[in-house]
């Protein structure tokens, strides 16, 4: 599985870093950073992704714990912006809260300002990018009992102290927290680096250097693992309608407008007579039907030559026909983005020849090895590059 995931910047460092990690081979496919908000709609291009687990900075989220009752029913959980309201600056209505992991009678709460869930939303909605999951960066961080874990990333460090609570912000005033915190300390704290920051200089600290990885790495890792979200109640995302039941008729629904069109050219001559409006249907179809068979050159008789395709289409290999072959693919094409450009079926062979386009070879890739999963054989041919595209010609047998 590969999730995209993306670490937005907050007003004063508003680089974004991102990253996009296989979680079943343990390997980064891609990353990089974005110079700010501007740039984040190219990740979809990018990647071939529009959904991602969102990181925000922790020191625009507040992690705490409230003491509860024994029994504590849902109306006491309303009660607990009000429980909060001495440890917040600002009105509590101008306060997002939302519900952690309870131990205990302890429930875990995180408190964003609204304009900031706001902003993080249309920043997202606007880049295309449907976030999953959004949390603050510093529950991404390994959790080590009673000890604290540090990685910095870019100009900023982030420090998890617990399994929920943490701190982040600009590298030179973040050691200078730290080592206040340390100093008030009766023992010294435990620090797991996962970075190669320097932290000899501060007192009653005892720094534990953490296998070196990429910083984003440590999070992507972090966030897959992480199952809170500050997408809850009027946050909580609906779900955008799959277009993947499109994406598997695409085809059946192109022969049904064919044929659809030409049924209306046969009532519209008998009934009206318009030679004009025959033309303008005729060309609808022609159109329609090089949409469907980009591969046929030349059309005299397009009623004949599309029933002759449909005609090819239902002959079957081995009890199998093109498009029972192309509906169990369905899932492949849809998860990988890949496109079907031309399309031959070999009835003899039960053998599935296309002409597919994708974002990148990775699509590719990945498509064959759905199609596999599947239990079908896929033989890759010729790939080019076109246009910021990939081109590749795949053999599929059933």
């Amino acid at each position: 599985m590969e999730e995209l995931v993306i670490r937005l910047g907050s007003d004063a460092n508003p680089v974004i870093h991102w990253m996009v990690w296989s979680d079943s081979e343990k390997d980064i496919i891609a990353s990089g950073e974005l110079a700010g908000p501007a740039d984040l709609a190219s990740l979809p291009e990018r990647t071939g992704k529009h959904q991602a687990i969102v990181l925000i900075p922790g020191s625009e989220c507040l992690m705490t714990w409230v003491e509860m009752p024994a029994k504590a029913s849902r109306k006491a959980l309303q009660a607990i912006p009000y429980m909060l309201e001495d440890e917040l600056s600002g009105d509590i209505n101008e306060h997002f809260f939302a519900i952690g992991p309870k131990v205990d009678h302890s429930q875990g709460v995180a408190v964003i300002q609204h304009r900031n869930m706001v902003r993080y939303k249309a920043m997202l909605a606007d880049a295309e990018i449907h976030p999953t999951r959004i949390l603050p960066d510093t529950l991404a961080l390994p959790h080590h009992e009673d000890e604290w874990s540090m990685v910095a990333l870019g100009d900023e460090l982030i420090v998890r102290q617990d399994s929920w609570k943490g701190m982040s912000g600009h590298t030179n005033w973040m050691l200078d927290a730290i080592g206040f915190h340390a100093k008030h300390q009766t023992e010294a704290i435990t620090v797991h680096n996962y970075g190669e920051t320097d932290l000899s200089t501060l007192a009653n600290t005892h720094p534990q250097q953490a296998e070196l990885e990429l910083p984003m790495q440590i999070l992507a890792k972090g966030a897959l693992k992480e199952k809170f979200t500050l997408l809850q109640g009027e946050y909580k995302i609906k779900r955008a309608k799959s277009q993947g039941a499109w994406q598997k008729w695409k085809l059946a629904a192109i022969l049904a407008g064919v044929a659809l069109l030409t049924s209306l050219i046969d009532k519209t001559v008998t009934l009206q007579s318009l030679t004009a409006e025959k033309e303008s249907l005729n060309a609808q179809i022609t159109e329609e039907f090089k949409r469907a068979f980009p591969e046929t050159r030349r059309i005299v008789n397009v009623r004949s030559q599309m029933k002759q395709k449909v005609a090819s289409l239902e002959q079957g290999g081995s009890g199998l026909s093109m498009l029972i072959v192309l509906t169990q693919l369905s899932d492949a094409f849809a998860q990988s983005n890949v496109k079907p450009q031309t399309l031959r079926f070999d009835s003899k062979r039960s053998e599935l020849r296309m002409q597919a386009v994708a974002s990148n070879f990775e699509a590719l890739e990945q498509f064959r090895r759905l199609a596999e999963a599947q239990g079908f054989e896929v033989q890759p041919g010729a790939i080019n590059n076109r246009d910021n595209q990939v081109i590749g010609s795949l053999s599929i047998r059933s």
